[in-house]
C-alpha cells in the first residue's frame, strides 16, 4: 500500500494529533469544507495571488499544469470579498481527477461542486469575481494557508474535520505516529465498549499521551 493510500485510512483529527506530537504545524485554521462528508488527499499544486497591478494580470491559468491526483492549494491571503475558484475550474478540475481545492480565500459557483461531489475547502463563499482585483504572482512556490507554510508537494488531507498538510520532509514520522494513534485509540474504544470504565481503558493505553510531545 502506498503511502497516500495509507494516510487516506487517517482522519484530520489523527493527523492532527501527529503533527502535535512531533511539534510540527500543520492544522489549517479556518478552512471548513463545502460539505459534510467530503474527503480529500493528494500532494499540493500551489499558487499565490496578490492584489492586481495596473493593467492588470491573469488569475491564472495553472490547471493545465495540474497533474491529477494532485490538490489544488490557492493562497489569496484570506481575501473575503472576491473569489479565485468557480464553476469552469471545477468543472475541468472533476474530469481531469485532481483530488481536490484548499483556498486560503473564498470560492463561487458551489453549486457545480456539491452536484459532483468536487472537494473544496474554503473560508467561505462570496460570488464576486477576482479577475481585475488579483493576479498570479507564483506557481509551485510556497503559501501560506490558515496559518501553515504549505509547499509544493506536501501532503493535504481533508474530512468533514478540515485540512491537515503533512510536510514532506516529515511525512514518514507523522504516517508513522499517526497509525500509532490511530491503533490506540481503536484499542481504547474496544476496551470500552467490552466494559472497561473510559478512564481504565485510557489508562491502559496511554490516552492523555497520545498527541503529547516526547520531551
Amino acid at each position: 500500500m502506498s503511502l497516500l493510500d495509507r494516510f487516506a485510512g487517517l482522519g484530520t483529527a489523527t493527523v492532527s494529533d501527529a503533527l502535535d506530537k512531533l511539534k510540527r504545524p500543520g492544522s489549517l485554521l479556518g478552512l471548513a469544507p463545502l460539505a459534510d462528508g467530503q474527503r480529500m488527499i493528494g500532494r499540493a499544486f500551489t499558487v499565490r495571488y496578490v492584489s492586481a497591478q495596473v493593467p492588470a494580470g491573469t488569475v491564472g491559468d495553472f490547471i493545465d499544469q495540474v497533474e491529477p491526483g494532485q490538490v489544488i492549494v490557492l493562497d489569496n491571503d484570506g481575501r473575503l470579498d472576491c473569489t479565485v475558484w468557480g464553476d469552469i475550474l471545477t468543472a475541468v478540475a472533476h474530469q481531469r481527477g485532481i483530488s481536490g481545492t484548499v483556498i486560503e480565500g473564498v470560492c463561487r459557483d458551489t453549486h457545480r461542486a456539491l452536484s459532483i461531489g468536487y472537494p473544496i475547502y474554503s473560508r467561505g463563499r462570496f460570488m464576486r469575481t477576482g479577475k481585475d482585483r488579483v493576479e498570479v504572482a507564483e506557481e509551485r512556490g510556497p503559501v501560506t494557508i490558515g496559518g501553515v507554510t504549505v509547499r509544493h508537494g506536501d501532503i493535504l488531507l481533508g474530512d468533514s474535520d478540515g485540512v491537515v498538510a503533512i510536510p514532506r520532509d516529515c511525512e514518514d514520522d507523522v504516517l508513522e505516529v499517526a497509525e500509532m494513534i490511530q491503533a490506540r485509540e481503536e484499542a481504547i474504544l474496544a476496551a470500552a465498549l467490552g466494559g472497561a470504565t473510559i478512564a481504565e481503558a485510557r489508562a491502559k493505553y496511554g490516552y492523555h499521551d497520545l498527541q503529547r510531545a516526547d520531551t
